[in-house]
């Protein structure tokens, strides 16, 4: 039965002049006001026995058009309309949680206050998702990046008091040897200066610890060692119950073009062909195998599967789940 069943024509037509003609707008509450920020960045999953939170340090601007090298600068811009992007490109900057049970490990920091407003949201995100800094056991760098260590300290404090800090040997001997910055590029000159700010806390602590290549840290957690991008770049492969995560750092940066082009390389690359050749293996290790990895720079989470597509890759980001560990949606 319509509504035109119970309402003649002239009510209907008086109904729709209230609607149409203004009564209701003059009638409406003022329109709610827009809130312009995005929702506390964490997402957790479950590996075995391991609860995996990734957590959004924020993003940064990157002018990926001036920072990309190894391809033609002609080819950059139709790349990255493919995925609707035009640069810069604002680029995620995710660190990871790793609780096991016993201990609460984080791999890498953000940028802190060195990347400007724009990072710097770890503590927040992490206290959002039910963790307090002071929670944290272990710091576990990929590497000495700004954007990997810089949420490390704040105004010459410990931000996790109670954490080591751990990275690969010859990650801390290069950042932290001036010799290494005089003869460094202008691109790579900062760093090592934000390095020492962000470690020097930990250092007179007495809370810095390095290891050799591939080393187990503790039962389930692994490094393993990826040099190119920086000299003790590395990865941290997390095992529980027969499942895998790996940790890959910045063994990528542009999801848009890498994944379609590993061979392309980055200006902040230490040594460029050797983070091509850790790229190519780290891609076809993942496709093959169908682990999880955990990414520094593709959109928040940044942990997903790879699979292999024409001389590329496809990059299938985690499917949603309510309850990641199993329970009832």
């Amino acid at each position: 039965m319509t509504m035109n069943t119970f309402l003649g024509p002239a009510t209907m037509a008086a109904l729709l002049t209230a609607v149409t003609g203004g009564v209701f707008t003059a009638t409406a509450h003022a329109a709610a006001p827009q809130v312009g920020t995005q929702a506390p960045a964490f997402y957790r999953m479950k590996l075995g026995d391991f609860e995996i939170t990734a957590l959004s340090d924020g993003t940064v601007l990157q002018a990926t058009d001036k920072v990309l090298t190894n391809i033609r600068p002609e080819l950059i811009a139709p790349l990255l309309a493919a995925s609707y992007l035009t640069a810069p490109v604002e680029q995620s900057i995710n660190a990871f949680l790793i609780n096991t049970g016993s201990k609460l490990f984080l791999v890498d920091t953000g940028a802190g206050e060195l990347f400007g407003p724009g990072a710097g949201h770890l503590v927040t995100n992490m206290r959002a998702a039910g963790y307090e800094p002071e929670q944290v056991d272990a710091v576990l760098l990929t590497h000495i990046h700004t954007d990997h260590s810089g949420g490390l300290e704040l105004a010459g404090k410990r931000v996790f008091p109670n954490a080591f800090v751990y990275a690969n040997k010859r990650e801390v001997d290069f950042w932290l040897n001036p010799a290494n910055a005089e003869t460094a590029s202008d691109i790579q000159k900062p760093l090592f200066r934000q390095a020492m700010i962000a470690l020097t806390p930990y250092i007179a602590a007495g809370r810095l610890g390095t290891f050799e290549a591939n080393t187990e840290l503790a039962p389930g957690i692994k490094t393993f060692a990826a040099p190119g991008h920086t000299p003790g770049h590395g990865f941290y492969v997390v095992e529980s119950q027969g499942q895998k995560l790996v940790f890959w750092g910045d063994v990528m940066h542009q999801a848009a073009i890498q994944f379609l082009e590993p061979s392309v390389t980055i200006k902040y690359d230490v040594d460029s062909n050797a983070a091509e050749t850790q790229r190519q293996k780290a891609f076809a290790d993942a496709a093959r195998q169908g682990y999880w990895v955990a990414i520094a720079h593709v959109p928040f989470p940044g942990i997903g599967h790879l699979r292999p597509h024409f001389k590329g890759y496809t990059w299938l980001p985690a499917h949603y789940s309510r309850a990641p560990w199993g329970g009832s949606p």
